[in-house]
Formats: C-alpha cells, structure tokens, sequence
C-alpha cells in the first residue's frame, strides 16, 4: 500500500495494492499493523456506509469533545470528491482543507483525524461509500460547519448546479460561527 501525504500532514490519504486479473481484482482494505505503521494509529470501533445519488452533498461534519471520530472512508461503488476541513484551535492549518477523488476504481481511501470537519459531494447515482470511525457516534455530539462558506474556499465539482442538501446541512454556521475542536 501507498500512503500519499496531503498539505495537512495529519490527513492522508490510502492507496492499497490492488491485484488485478481477468477475474478482477482483490484488495486488502484494512490491516491494522501496516496502517499503524504508516501512522495511521486509529482503533475503529464502527464501520457506517451511505448510498447516494449524484449531486447529493454530506457535510461537512464532526462529532465534538470525547465523542470525536478518525475516520477511514472509501468508496465501494461510483465516486466521490472528499473533503476534510481542519477545525483544530490553535491549529496552523486551522480553516484549510484537504479534498480528493474516491473511486470503486483508484480503490483510494481518505484518512480523516479527529479535529477536522469532513464532508463529500457525490459524482455518480448509486455511490456507495463506507467509513470506518475510532468512535462511537453520539448524536448530541453532532457538529456542522457550511460547506460553502467563503472563508474555507473549497473548490467543490458541480460548477452551476444545485447540491442536494439535508435540511440540517442546510443550516450550519460558518467557520466564524463554529466552537474549534479541542482534543
């Protein structure tokens, strides 16, 4: 497996090996001591999946305090354009973001830490996306930030056309409107 540094060295992103024959192809998607030793020292304790339709956007969310989650998220079927946004205080990189493209075919995976928001805009009907999280959920724990507030200036795909929003997502705050992660 390849890991790829972004601008924000906590955040990573995963390229297994991928064995590919007339059959197709096999991949080992998780194995704990080859991503500790990439650095990657996350223990998952949940794995969440999503379907979704082309346009649909998810985020950008975090869980605060003690209920904060590393997640580790892939695509199974169709593509994504992933972000995760670094809402750590006192962070150098506080306010920046990080984004890629998720594919069933590139077989990449995002590595999430606990401190950023993280959001994806999906590219095609019927995208399956999995995540595993070093945390439980807790709903009373759920944080939001726009996903287009200016401040970020996150380059989302989709140029001219309407996302498909929660009403919840909606309604998020900007980044000056947010409580920083503190872990």
């Amino acid at each position: 497996m390849e890991v790829i540094a972004t601008a924000i060295p906590d955040v990573k992103i995963v390229a297994p090996d991928i064995h590919r024959d007339t059959r197709g192809y096999f991949a080992e998607t998780y194995n704990e001591e080859r991503y500790v030793k990439a650095g990657i020292c996350a223990k998952f304790v949940q794995d969440n999946e999503s379907c979704s339709s082309r346009g649909v956007l998810r985020g950008l969310h975090w869980q605060a305090g003690e209920h904060g989650q590393a997640k580790l998220v892939r695509v199974i079927r169709g593509a994504v354009w992933d972000v995760a946004v670094d809402i750590r205080k006192d962070s150098p990189t506080f306010g920046q973001s990080v984004s890629c493209e998720l594919t069933a075919e590139n077989c990449r995976q995002f590595f999430i830490p606990r401190g950023f928001a993280h959001g994806f805009v999906v590219l095609e009907d019927n995208t399956l996306f999995s995540y595993k999280c070093d945390n439980l959920y807790c709903k009373e724990s759920e944080r939001g930030l726009k996903f287009d507030d200016p401040k970020l200036g996150i380059k989302w795909p989709w140029p001219g056309r309407d996302f498909l929003l929660s009403e919840k997502d909606k309604v998020h705050p900007g980044l000056d409107g947010i409580e920083p992660w503190v872990g």
